[in-house]
């Protein structure tokens, strides 16, 4: 019997989703967790798929671990713990394009990929959604170039590291889209406010001239007064 759990790298917890799975097997969930989490102690902070081939008669059970995901892969090699959510105006990383092979290889046993050159443009196209810049540029404009083949070289060289220099040159163009998106941040988030607070003075106007032009209720006559 084959189960199938995705699980934080060396650091899976018991709780109802894994007793649902596991509980009706009859096996130790906590041998399981011990094992899985020493299986995928080198993929400690990603999401990790880990398939346990389970065999019903001894209750004995082997660990199978799988790459993570490429958006894992991904989000570990530039630094950052989750995509821009904003991908089309926040951008969150500058990858160079020897961490995309780089990620692609040890990707593409597992993708359905023809070569390198193809398993590199499919991690190029999960860096659009998690908002990360390469090269200095955009993934859908380093996807063209690497049609072109202007990526060849590294690509059939399986060039994985990145020189000082160039890391040098790629952390600092990205310090400036940075602090171009705070200042957009900043000027939309004051635009917001002024936005609200004019609203809000237009409201209390309205108010003002509502409670003025409305006709006011005869006061009841006083007991014993005559008119």
């Amino acid at each position: 019997m084959q189960i199938k759990i995705l699980v934080e790298g060396a650091e899976m917890k018991p709780g109802p989703a894994l007793s649902q799975k596991l509980g009706p097997v009859g096996i130790n969930i906590g041998q399981v967790i011990k094992k899985v989490n020493e299986a995928t102690k080198d993929f400690k902070g990603m999401k990790v798929p880990v398939e346990l081939d389970v065999d019903a008669n001894t209750k004995e059970f082997d660990v199978r671990v799988f790459s993570p995901p490429v958006s894992e892969l991904l989000k570990k090699e530039v630094g950052i713990e989750k995509g821009s959510g904003m991908q089309d105006k926040i951008k969150i990383a500058n990858a160079s394009i020897e961490q995309i092979i780089g990620v692609a290889k040890s990707k593409l046993p597992e993708l359905l990929c023809k070569d390198l050159k193809a398993a590199v443009k499919t991690v190029v196209g999960s860096c659009v959604s998690l908002g990360i810049l390469i090269e200095n540029k955009k993934p859908t404009e380093i996807e063209i170039e690497i049609d072109e083949g202007k990526y060849d070289k590294e690509i059939n060289e399986e060039k994985t590291s990145t020189s000082e220099e160039k890391r040098k040159e790629l952390d600092e163009y990205f310090e400036e889209i940075k602090n171009k998106q705070e200042q957009l941040i900043k000027q939309q988030e004051e635009a917001k406010e002024a936005e609200e607070e004019k609203a809000q003075e237009e409201a209390e106007e309205e108010a003002k001239e509502e409670a003025k032009e409305a006709p006011k209720e005869d006061k009841p006559e006083e007991p014993g007064k005559k008119t």
